[in-house]
């Protein structure tokens, strides 16, 4: 939900030479990572992923439990360095104060938490600046215009732990907001949200970089929410990944290809169903049989 600085490589994958997409570094874009490999306790976790994200671009990246998609996130906050490849944010490997906002994965907020929404997105602020600080009414008018834009002002002043599921998020995406970063990166927002307050989230995301122009790169188990929002999909898989539009990724060959399994993917009802096997998923994207190694989701 804060603010966060930015980090810093190669190996040749099957996937990795097969991806729809293998963007390499244009020096134009907000964003580029370039074959990162992370390696942690032995195991390799991300395994040559290469991808791209523009100004004003929203990516989804999509993938089961232990695929990686937190990992890689953390990599390009600059939490994880990379084994090799690189990561540069408008061209530099390590982003001014400001420039990327995170929205973690949710955690259980005490009810009985003595924080008010309004302090929760405060601190999104005082990561930016040296010291404490004073907190003057141009500070707390950022506050104010953050929490507005994205329809959280009217329970600025209520305990934190006390808001529902949606209404936390909103208070998590107005804290990664509120320095003006040009992206955030958001790591399962759509968790534990029921079908309504999901769809009022994704529309909140896709408002906020279509006025704003902010870049966002959102991770996911299920594309379906998603689908009209994005621009480009990066669908991992034992920290493999293929990276494209909707329509060129979910297809029955290049999962398989991820995957190196059998799979089929089915429309139905206007919704995406990955199938494994025999065993269908309800959530599109839970292929975890074949997840060869386990890492943060």
């Amino acid at each position: 939900m804060f603010m966060k600085d930015k980090a810093e490589g190669a190996d040749d994958d099957p996937v990795a030479s097969s991806s729809v997409q293998r963007p390499g570094s244009n020096g134009g874009s907000l964003l580029d990572v370039s074959d990162v490999h992370v390696e942690m306790g032995g195991n390799e976790i991300l395994k040559g992923i290469d991808l791209t994200v523009e100004a004003g671009e929203f990516l989804g990246l999509i993938g089961s439990n232990g695929a990686g998609k937190t990992t890689l996130l953390r990599t390009i906050l600059g939490d994880v360095e990379p084994s090799t490849g690189s990561v540069t944010i408008m061209g530099r490997k390590r982003a001014k104060a400001g420039m990327v906002g995170y929205v973690p994965q949710k955690v259980q907020l005490d009810p009985d938490m003595p924080v008010r929404a309004k302090d929760l997105v405060a601190l999104g602020l005082d990561g930016q600046r040296f010291g404490i600080g004073i907190r003057g009414q141009h500070f707390w008018n950022q506050v104010e215009h953050a929490m507005k834009g994205v329809g959280a002002w009217e329970f600025a002043d209520r305990p934190v732990g006390r808001l529902s599921g949606g209404q936390q998020q909103r208070v998590l995406i107005a804290a990664a907001l509120v320095a003006n970063p040009r992206l955030i990166l958001l790591d399962e927002p759509l968790a534990n949200l029921d079908p309504a307050n999901a769809d009022d989230i994704v529309s909140l995301l896709n408002q906020i970089r279509n006025v704003q122009g902010i870049s966002i790169v959102l991770s996911a188990h299920d594309i379906n929410p998603l689908i009209d929002a994005l621009d480009k999909v990066v669908y991992l898989a034992s920290g493999r990944a293929v990276v494209g539009k909707t329509d060129e990724v979910i297809t029955t060959d290049v999962l398989s290809r991820l995957y190196r399994h059998p799979i089929e993917v089915l429309h139905a009802g206007g919704r995406v169903m990955v199938m494994a096997g025999e065993t269908s998923h309800a959530h599109s994207n839970d292929v975890d049989a074949f997840d060869e190694t386990k890492a943060e989701d």
